[in-house]
């Protein structure tokens, strides 16, 4: 996630006031509160895309062999976004290992799954997806200091996505592009007249 400098001067200012703890002032509570929004709907949108990288790679790998380099290159990705791979991508890697990229990725993807199994049986949890932040509930100074026993009014949830819509391939999203035809084989001459 990459900050502005406008956003990077609000961060600065809420890390000084969790580290030095004194009055805000109104304009740094609301900063902080877009800021705090801000970062909420980034991390939304990160989880919807990495819902649908994934739902992507299991239509891919449902058509593999013949969909073999989308395959990996779309694996490539959900494992940059955090995605950590199951027993039908090690599977999938294992019959394409012949390619010079799947067998890099099996050994990665090997990797990711041997620290999964170490975690599970040292009894922590693997994190499936990052971890979403907590709320930022209040400042130093800020709203919870003029209202202490109020608890701050829920938001309305968006709606989930729906079930019935199924999620588009793409090739419904971006269609091939069309080749131009051959230049004709016999050009028509023009005759001078004269």
């Amino acid at each position: 996630m990459a900050f502005g400098a406008e956003e990077l001067r609000v961060l600065r200012r809420a890390l000084a006031l969790a580290l030095h703890p004194s009055p805000a002032s109104a304009e740094d509570v609301q900063d902080c509160l877009r800021l705090a929004e801000s970062v909420d709907e980034a991390a939304r949108e990160g989880a919807r895309l990495r819902a649908f990288l994934v739902a992507d790679l299991a239509r891919y790998r449902a058509a593999l062999p013949g969909t073999a380099a989308g395959y990996l290159v779309l694996l490539e990705e959900v494992l940059a976004a955090g995605y950590r791979p199951n027993p039908d991508d090690l599977a999938a890697l294992r019959a394409l290992r012949g390619n010079p990229t799947a067998a890099a990725l099996l050994d990665r993807c090997r990797i990711l799954a041997e620290q999964d199994v170490r975690a599970r049986l040292a009894g922590r949890s693997v994190p499936s997806v990052p971890s979403s932040r907590t709320r930022l509930l209040a400042l130093p100074g800020g709203r919870a200091a003029d209202e202490p026993d109020k608890k701050p009014e829920p938001k309305p949830q968006s709606q989930p996505p729906r079930p019935d819509r199924p999620i588009p391939t793409p090739g419904e999203v971006f269609p091939p592009r069309r080749k131009p035809g051959p230049p004709p084989a016999n050009p028509p001459q023009q005759l001078a007249a004269g």
